[in-house]
């Protein structure tokens, strides 16, 4: 496992006021401290303590600007994955809070699943399944990755990520815009199975369509580089459809290869990918190479299209995310025992 460069993030012990307290009518724990996947719980600061080493470094899995990872043990040796954020601030407090709301609510085969929170005033903290496999980013773009996602494997992942978008958008009590649909938001598990992670920038309404806040007010803008829909930097406009873009986009990172915003020169995959969108004859020149000629052919091509068609100008020509499965399902073929059996790979 990767470790990064500790930034020197600590948990203030607030212990004394947060209780040993359970979620009404919604936790479960096995004798022995383990926790069962699906059973939220709210674990006490001195917990995340001992799950993590006191938060040691030999433990940090990744941090960001707003948060930091640790790998957790229970005591019954299995493992999780602890997101402390800061709450020092009303914004933080509000990204926290949203992410908590929409994570108590959604449960998916692809999506990470959430086991509990913990938050002492200063920090909040999110505890996770732990996803062993890296992420989809890493297998595709890293030169340490030392097992390559096959033509298959590359197929299942657009599928099941297709699935956890649907269930987003179109499965849950109100819409949800994950809002940062990107390779590294994507886990994968021992069999590369996908688990899509960090709600951060999630919102969830009354509708799939999130207007801007007003023109006096600091907007802060959802996605990453490379990922993020034109059209909503242009507009400020949230929708199921910004979430579609990065998929596109996704599509043509497990086509090619290539990163999504070129590390090298600050490219746009999209902008590279211009020639295959417009000339499917020209699709088997940008196949990742790594894959020394072990793919379909026609399920590039037809990949490529649909990525074309996620990839609109207009968002109200883009394929909503149970259109993709259709697609998918009817296009790629040699994946058809992946959809009869619902199974995973």
């Amino acid at each position: 496992m990767a470790l990064f460069k500790c930034l020197g993030f600590k948990l203030r012990r607030c212990c004394g006021g947060v209780p040993d307290a359970k979620v009404s009518g919604d936790l479960e724990e096995n004798e022995g401290g383990s926790i069962k996947l699906g059973i939220k719980r709210l674990f006490t600061c001195d917990e995340i303590e001992k799950f993590t080493m006191n938060l040691s470094r030999s433990r940090l899995i990744a941090y960001g600007g707003f948060s930091t990872v640790y790998l957790a043990q229970f005591p019954d040796s299995t493992f999780a994955a602890v997101k402390i954020m800061d709450l020092r601030s009303e914004r933080f407090q509000r990204v926290y809070k949203q992410e908590l709301d929409i994570l108590l609510q959604i449960q998916h085969e692809n999506m990470v699943k959430f086991l509990g929170n913990c938050d002492n005033g200063e920090e909040g903290m999110l505890v996770f399944e732990y996803v062993p496999n890296g992420t989809l980013q890493e297998k595709l773009h890293s030169v340490d990755s030392k097992k390559l996602l096959s033509w298959k494997n590359r197929m299942a992942i657009a599928f099941q990520l297709a699935k956890a978008i649907e269930y987003l958008h179109d499965k849950c009590p109100l819409p949800i815009v994950h809002g940062d649909i990107k390779a590294s938001n994507v886990l994968l598990d021992k069999k590369f199975n996908c688990r899509l992670c960090d709600f951060g920038s999630a919102k969830m309404g009354f509708s799939s369509t999130i207007l801007p806040p007003s023109a006096t007010a600091n907007r802060v803008m959802l996605g990453s580089p490379g990922y993020t829909d034109p059209h909503y930097l242009r507009t400020g406009i949230a929708s199921k459809k910004n979430d579609i873009y990065s998929f596109g986009v996704i599509i043509l990172e497990l086509i090619s290869g290539l990163e999504a915003l070129s590390s090298d020169n600050g490219e746009r995959l999209i902008s590279k990918a211009g020639i295959i969108l417009r000339d499917a004859k020209k699709v088997e020149e940008m196949l990742d190479p790594k894959l020394n000629g072990n793919y379909d052919l026609e399920e590039a091509k037809a990949m490529v299209a649909l990525a074309g068609f996620c990839l609109g100008d207009s968002p109200s020509i883009r394929p909503s995310a149970s259109e993709i499965l259709d697609t998918i399902t009817s296009k790629i073929s040699s994946m058809s025992f992946l959809f009869s059996h619902d199974q995973k790979i």
